[in-house]
Formats: C-alpha cells, structure tokens, sequence
C-alpha cells in the first residue's frame, strides 16, 4: 500500500470507527460484532505504525496512552457551572414556580424539561470546530482540574462533533455529568475487594475517584460513560430553548438522556417525577431525583441565579432508599488472597423493591468505627441504589444481649491460622491450599480480561473444585471432556465449549497472564507495565526488589508484593507446571528492548515535524516514558518553539536540552 492509499485508508478506518463507537456507547445501538471492531482497530493501529507521518491525537487509537502527571492543573470556566437547589414536595416546587413568577412579574406556569438527577461528577468537555480541545471538572464552579487525558479514554465522549445534519459552531462548552453504570459499579468494587483495595461506598464516589486517576490508562479501565445536559457559552450558533439545545447535541454525536421530556403543565411535571420514580430501580444508573428546567432559554437568563443557584431549575429530590433491620449474626467469608470480609447477616427487609438479607462489612476497622454488634438494630441503605450497606447502629434500641464481633483465629473455610499485617486492615487466612481461595483463584483466572476462558463461571468452578476434578488453575489445562461430561446437568455440548475454551485460553498475551495469576496490588494496569519493562516471565520472576521499585508507577508495596509473589515455592511450582501448558507472548516486546528504555523525557514548546502525541508514542514505542514535570530523575527535555518555564527548570537542574532534531536522530537510534 503506498502512502496515498493508506491515508485514504486511515481516514476511512477512522470515520467508521467514530461512527461504531457512537452507535455502541451512545446509542446502545451497535451494527457490528466485538470482533469485527477490534480487527478494523488493529488494522488502523498498523497502518498508524506503519504511516507515522498520517498519525493523529485525535484519532480513536489514541484514546488510551497518554502517561501520568503529577498533578492536575487548572481550568477557569467562562461560565461558571451552577449548583441546584432542592425541593422534596409538590408544595415546595409549587413554591418554586411562584418565585419565578414573582421576580418575572407574570404568572402562569412554564414549559420545563424533566432529566433524571444523575450523581456523578459535573465536566465541561469544550469543541473548537467540531473538534474536543479540553475537558475540567466543576471544582468550586469557577475553576475546575484540567482531566482532558482521562476525558478521552470515555468512549461516548466524541473526539468529533457529527456534521451529517447540521454544522459544528465554531466554539462550544458542553456539560454533563460523568457516571459509573451499576453494573460497572459492582464489577469495581467485587474487583477491589478481591484485590484488597477498600471498595467505594457508592456510583459517585467511584466515578470521581476515577475520572481523577493521575494515570489515564486507570481511567481507561473503569468504563465511565458520561449524559451532557447543557452549554456554558457557545459561538457561530443560537439555541431558542434547552430541548433545542439538546437535539443538536444528539445530531453531533453527544450522549444526552433518553427519560428526558417536555413538560408543559404542571400536572405533567408531577406525573413524569412518579414515573420516574417508579423506573428508578431498572435504569442503569444510579438516580436520586429529577431535575426540572424552564425551557425557554430567554426566561432562564431573565431569571439568572442566587446564590450560585439558578432561578430556572430546581433539583426535585427522591426519597431515600433505606430501611431499619436487625443483625443476624456476623459471618467471614473467605476471598481468593485469603483475606476474611466479614458479612453481616440480616433480617429480610424489603429496599426499593429488593429484598434484602446480607450486606458486607468490608473489615473490623469499620465495624469496630461503626461499633456493629451481632442482634444490633441497623439502618441499612442501598448504595447508589445498588449494594446494601449498613450506615448506622441504632443504639437506643439495644438490649444488651448484643455481641461484639472479632475476626476468628482460625479459618472458616480451612481451619487454617488467620493472621494480620500491622500495616494492614485485613485478616487473612495463610492456607494458599484452602478450598474457598482455590474457587476464587480460579474464578479470577479464568475471567474477562485475564485469560478470558468462556464458560467457566462460580457455578462450574465450585463443582469442579468440591468433586476435586481440579486443585488449582494449572489442573484446568489437564482436563478432558470425560473428566466433566457426568456432571450433572453438564452434557457432550457443554463439556465440549468448555475444553474448547480451555485449549484457546492457551495462546496468552504476557500481560492478561500476569493479571490472573492475582498477585496482590496487580492489576491489569500493572501488569501491562511489567509486561512492558521486561522480555518475558522468566526475566520478571528474577527481577529483584530494587529493580522493581525502580519501574515508573511501581512503588515498593507493590515492589515487594512482586517480589514475594514469585520467590513463594508454591507459587513457583505452580508457574512451573503452566508454563507447561502456555504459549505466551508479550504484545509490548518491542518497548522492553528499545534503546532508550529507562529514560524520561519531558516536552515543552511546539514541534513542527510532529505532534506531542506522536512524539510520546515513539519515546514509548522504544522503551523510554514521557512524564509532565521537570525533576532530577529526568534524563532529556525536548525543547521546541516557544518553550515555557520547563525550559528554565531544565538549564536550572543541569539537564539535557534536545533541540526536535536532535530529539528525533536520538529516538531513530
């Protein structure tokens, strides 16, 4: 293919790829398969690598992969993004209206539009000619961090505005609320909790906490979605009313919410806040209310705002989902690292419609915070509308039959002894042979995004490892359909599948591998850095501590996790006897042999030959890291035209200053 045809082909590539996304992330709406995507993506990867010179930031290639910063600078709004007032009755929206009406002077009622009242983190996300330039967060509602990085790894965040129907305006500020969907939610938290990681109390929490990663490729795993909702200030366009405001963003590609509505009496209003209400539990985020807003957008500035509030749009609050239940009793359930989380068993109590029996209680630390006694009155809520958490002791109800709970001394599970870190809040059972580890292990293993063995669920695996068919993930490759074909319920078909998967799972990327063997502290981030930084397995099991520590994005608790990981015998036997069975390979090869591997850089200025990006890619593509900052532990600053105070510190500290040539012979090798 020569260049012209490539180019031809990367265009097309690109617009097709915008347009899958669009209709998966925002529309729910997708025309092709996961596979069918993911070749037209490795096909514009290659010729991206192929055809540096036709390479581009804004290409959906890029989403992923800008490095980590230090700290987030700071974005000022044009606009400043408002807080709502809340209202929890009929009487008090009715209240409401008369304030408009009395600082308008009319009376009457208005149209509004009803949105569901999303709990996420506010964003404004700005297009300059069709184009996302910048993204911050509200932050106090006149400066907000700048997040860009971390914006565009959200796949229903258009890098273009769509033109098909009606042009771009010059400049726009487009608002939104960035969210975590329930189920996503859980997949997090169950991931931390196996993990060891405290888990987030709730959708909101875990969304910010996310957007706000100073390394986008975390941000890139935690499937945020976002619903955009408004304007700050806008050019080379005019809205009449905010549902005319939201059909443009539709007709460019961005997300807007399906449950709005035009309202135009008030009986409407009231009767969209019930239905609502009635749909809360089925929506796949989490909602807490409904926010009603005057449609017409030459009353919203008539009216302006209060205290930071608008006089145009009122936030109409749902009841909370809670409810008082007792404390059975206090069970610990046992996780595939061994740590004990102990489980508070409850009298059933019905919570928005779910039927609630058992909430975690995450460690001792919170229950002994919490002062939770087995036989305690308790007000449990559902978290985000999602899991069941135990907020609050009723103390005045106590009898003082109540019993405190401690973690036991010896496993539940194995019998095995239970011990505590001093640095830690967990408990956790030593037997690396206890059966309920096992399970979990094994589930860990065989799950989305480590080696992906279809099929092979918590029901299966619990079967297979009581009836002792398997002992550890090694045994699973030893498997034969007549070893599982008499289960029951199993079958030739199933069986079948199963070792199919099994046998596929068996040509495996270094990095997924590294995932499901479920080291502590690694996750799939961390295990792509490694992948990164050395050869193969056999490199990564002699790394020492120090070596480790010495990884960007590799503290030493990780370091040493590492470590032990692989210089455990059991671990060790067990490596043995998969590498017997696999054929591993690392997709990030080319980056650990690079000449500049272990060098920092830093940019400053613009280039004139290439972009930032494709700069950073090529650093990376030949084992060197791009950092934000200027410190000692900084080998080389590129300095281009117009080169800021980076520059300054640079000379300042003694370090090497490239000019873009010399930067570019030095990456060519």
């Amino acid at each position: 293919m020569n260049p012209r045809e490539a180019e031809k082909r990367i265009q097309e590539l690109r617009t097709t790829l915008e347009h899958h996304n669009y209709r998966y992330y925002v529309l729910d709406a997708p025309e092709i398969s996961d596979h069918e995507y993911d070749l037209l993506f490795r096909e514009l990867k290659d010729l991206e690598e192929q055809f540096p010179q036709f390479q581009n930031p804004d290409s959906p290639t890029r989403r992923v992969g800008a490095q980590p910063v230090d700290k987030f600078g700071q974005l000022r709004h044009t606009v400043p993004m408002l807080s709502l007032d809340n209202v929890f009755s009929n009487d008090e929206f009715d209240q409401f209206v008369e304030r408009a009406n009395r600082f308008l002077g009319r009376e009457g009622f208005y149209d509004f539009v009803g949105e569901p009242k999303l709990d996420g983190l506010g964003v404004e996300l700005v297009y300059e000619n069709g184009v996302f330039t910048v993204g911050s967060t509200r932050g106090d509602g006149s400066v907000g961090e700048d997040v860009t990085q971390n914006l565009r790894t959200i796949r229903s965040i258009p890098l273009h505005l769509f033109e098909d129907t009606c042009a771009a305006p010059k400049r726009i500020e487009v608002r939104g609320e960035v969210i975590m969907n329930k189920k996503d939610f859980l997949s997090l938290n169950t991931l931390r909790e196996e993990q060891g990681e405290p888990v987030f109390s709730n959708p909101r929490n875990a969304a910010a906490g996310s957007l706000r990663q100073l390394d986008p490729r975390i941000t890139a795993q935690r499937n945020l979605d976002i619903i955009l909702y408004a304007a700050g200030s806008y050019e080379g366009i005019e809205f009449k009313t905010h549902t005319g405001m939201l059909e443009h963003f539709r007709a460019w590609g961005l997300k807007t919410n399906p449950q709005n509505k035009l309202l135009k009496s008030r009986e409407a209003v009231f009767e969209y806040f019930v239905s609502l209400d009635t749909l809360r539990d089925s929506l796949p985020y989490e909602c807490d209310g409904v926010v009603f807003k005057i449609n017409q957008l030459s009353l919203q500035r008539s009216l302006g705002e209060v205290s930071r509030n608008p006089r145009w749009a009122i936030a109409y609050k749902f009841k909370p989902r809670s409810a008082v239940t007792r404390v059975i009793d206090i069970v610990p359930q046992v996780g595939r690292t061994g740590i004990l989380t102990p489980v508070a068993l409850l009298e059933p109590v019905n919570i928005g419609g779910a039927r609630i029996q058992r909430s975690t209680l995450h460690n001792q630390d919170e229950i002994d915070k919490k002062d939770v006694r087995i036989g305690d009155t308790v007000v449990v809520e559902r978290a985000g509308d999602v899991i069941p958490d135990v907020v609050s002791v009723v103390r005045d109800r106590r009898t003082g039959k109540e019993k405190p709970f401690r973690m036991p001394e010896k496993c539940p599970v194995c019998g095995s002894r239970v011990e505590k870190l001093d640095d830690e809040v967990f408990y956790r059972c030593i037997n690396i042979s206890c059966p309920a580890q096992v399970k979990e292990r094994i589930r860990h293993f065989a799950m989305k995004g480590a080696m992906d063995i279809e099929g092979l669920g918590e029901k299966w695996i619990g079967t297979f490892v009581d009836n002792r068919i398997i002992g550890d993930v090694s045994s699973l490759y030893s498997l034969t359909e007549q070893d599982i074909v008499s289960i029951d319920r199993m079958g030739d078909v199933l069986a079948r599948k199963l070792i199919d998967a099994i046998r596929k799972s068996r040509d495996a990327q270094l990095d997924r591998f590294l995932f499901a063997l479920g080291i502590l502290h690694v996750g799939e981030h961390i295990a792509r850095t490694l992948a990164m930084n050395f050869k193969d397995i056999g490199d990564i099991e002699k790394a020492q501590d120090e070596e480790l520590r010495n990884i960007e994005g590799i503290g030493p608790g990780i370091a040493e996790s590492i470590h032990d990981f692989f210089h455990t015998k059991e671990n060790q036997d067990l490596l043995k006897k998969l590498k017997a069975y696999l054929r591993l390979n690392n997709p990030y090869e080319k980056a650990v042999s690079g000449h500049l591997k272990g060098k920092r850089f830093v940019f400053t200025g613009g280039l004139a030959g290439l972009s930032r990006d494709q700069a950073k890619q090529m650093v990376e593509e030949n084992g060197g890291s791009v950092t934000e900052s200027v410190s000692k532990k900084v080998d080389y600053v590129v300095a281009g035209d117009q080169p800021g105070s980076k520059l300054d510190k640079a000379h300042a500290l003694g370090l090497s200053v490239l000019s873009e040539d010399q930067f570019m012979k030095l990456v060519r090798g």
